[in-house]
């Protein structure tokens, strides 16, 4: 049986995203263009555009499970970020390079940060057969960010953190914003942090599940 993946993917915008808040046309037109079978393994190109997220296999040691974030909360993370063309946007944790290719569309640069030498090369592959032009990806700390780069206008956090990720708002401009997902067990809010250069600010904005990004682990406190 012929899978129609271009149906697949007009009604995954239509009944996952669109029915969820997001109306920022940008990102729905870019959720309809960009193929996302190709970005998860050949085994799940049947379920691309499944509800929910998607294991990505990878044989680099120490980086935990990893996934790809549901639709949903992708896309209003990203319209939560209020993306402008001149935007320097930094994505952390790209896996294989979807999160990084909806963001090129809204943005004119972009830098995807991941920490295994497997999905840099998996990302760079998968942008570059995109023909997407206007993104790097490079290799580092999840945790640590790419200050090289910075500093940035808009930080994507691609999972959970257990806690505010300061390292990474450092990494922003004045004005900047971050958004992610932040909670601990099975609970999570989506939350964006504002910097004003010197401090910073925090609300949440919905409930999303999300898996734990290896790096943002809640630090351990010791009793003497």
């Amino acid at each position: 049986m012929t899978i129609d993946l271009k149906t697949q993917r007009l009604n995954m915008v239509e009944s996952q995203v669109r029915t969820n808040d997001v109306t920022d046309r940008r990102i729905l037109d870019a959720m309809m263009d960009i193929e996302r079978e190709n970005f998860v393994p050949a085994a799940a190109r049947s379920i691309a555009y499944m509800e929910g997220e998607i294991s990505v296999e990878t044989s680099d040691d120490n980086l935990g499970a990893r996934k790809l974030l549901s639709p949903m909360v992708l896309a209003k993370l990203i319209q939560l970020a209020e993306i402008k063309e001149s935007d320097l946007v930094l994505d952390i944790g790209c896996t294989t390079g979807y999160s990084t290719a909806i963001l090129t569309s809204l943005t004119n640069s972009v830098v995807g940060l991941e920490q295994g030498a497997e999905l840099v090369e998996k990302a760079s592959s998968n942008l570059a057969a995109a023909n997407i032009i206007n993104a790097a990806i490079v290799e580092g700390p999840l945790n640590e960010g790419y200050p090289a780069e910075g500093p940035y206008d808009v930080i994507l956090i691609n999972g959970r953190v257990s806690e505010p990720p300061e390292t990474l708002i450092k990494q922003l401009k004045p004005g900047g914003r971050a958004v992610g997902v932040l909670g601990q067990g099975v609970s999570g809010k989506a939350v964006i942090w504002l910097s004003n250069g010197n401090n910073w600010t925090s609300r949440e904005a919905f409930d999303a599940t999300a898996g734990d990004l290896p790096g943002f682990e809640k630090s351990r406190e010791f009793s003497f």
